[in-house]
C-alpha cells in the first residue's frame, strides 16, 4: 500500500507540473490576456491545492520506503528531493501566485514575462528531477 500512494503521488505530482508547464506555454503562444489570467488562476487555485500534497507525500513516503534501503540509486532519490522542494517553495509557488496576481490586474509587461521565463524553467528543473526519480524508482521496484 505505500509503495502504491509513493508512485500515485510521484505521478501525481510530476503530472501536474507538466499540465502546469503546457498550459502556460500553449496559452502564452496561442491565448488572450483573459485566458492567460485564468490559466494562472487555475494554477494557482486549486492547482497549488493538487501539487503540494502530491510533492509532500511523495517525498513522505519515499523517506519511509528508503529508511531500510541503502544504494546509489537511494542516494540520487535522496539527493534530488531538497532541490525539488526548495524549488518549489522558493520558486514556483511563490511565481505562480505573482503572476496569477499580474494577470488578473491586465499587468502583461517586461517584468511578467521575465518572471514567467523563470517559473518556467523553475519549472523544467523540477519535472527533469522528479522524472529522474521516477525512473529511479521504477528501476529500484524492477519494473524498468
Amino acid at each position: 500500500m505505500k509503495k502504491r500512494v509513493h508512485l500515485i503521488a510521484s505521478l501525481l505530482a510530476t503530472l501536474t507540473i507538466a499540465t502546469f508547464f503546457l498550459s502556460t506555454v500553449v496559452v502564452e503562444l496561442f491565448g488572450s490576456h483573459e485566458a492567460t489570467a485564468k490559466v494562472k488562476d487555475l494554477i494557482v487555485i486549486p492547482g497549488l491545492f493538487i501539487l503540494v500534497p502530491a510533492i509532500a507525500t511523495a517525498g513522505g513516503s519515499g523517506r519511509f520506503l528508503a529508511a531500510s534501503r541503502q544504494g546509489k540509486l537511494i542516494d540520487a532519490k535522496k539527493k534530488r528531493m531538497p532541490f525539488i522542494a526548495a524549488n518549489g517553495l522558493l520558486i514556483l509557488i511563490p511565481c505562480a501566485v505573482v503572476l496569477d496576481r499580474w494577470a488578473s490586474a491586465g499587468t502583461f509587461d517586461t517584468v511578467f514575462y521575465s518572471v514567467q521565463v523563470v517559473e518556467l524553467l523553475a519549472g523544467i528543473v523540477n519535472f527533469t528531477l522528479m522524472s529522474l526519480n521516477i525512473r529511479d524508482g521504477l528501476m529500484l521496484s524492477g519494473k524498468l
